[in-house]
């Protein structure tokens, strides 16, 4: 077995590997799992603390020493 016949395996077993996630990305059961995904960040979330809102801003008020 010579290295280019290695090297042969690795790109061949590589292609299937891409071609295996493209087909499962695409496949049509998971359609409708990746729609509901893919609105995910328009979901509204519960409201946040206004003390905690500020806090995350770095609008907290420090004393002077």
């Amino acid at each position: 077995m010579d290295v280019n016949d290695l090297r042969a395996a690795v790109t061949l077993l590589t292609f299937l590997v891409f071609i295996s996630i493209v087909w499962w990305a695409f496949s049509t059961k998971r359609k409708q799992s990746f729609d509901e995904v893919a609105l995910l960040p328009f979901t509204d979330d519960e409201p946040v603390d206004s003390a905690y809102q500020g806090a995350s801003h770095g609008n907290t008020e420090r004393k002077a020493s």
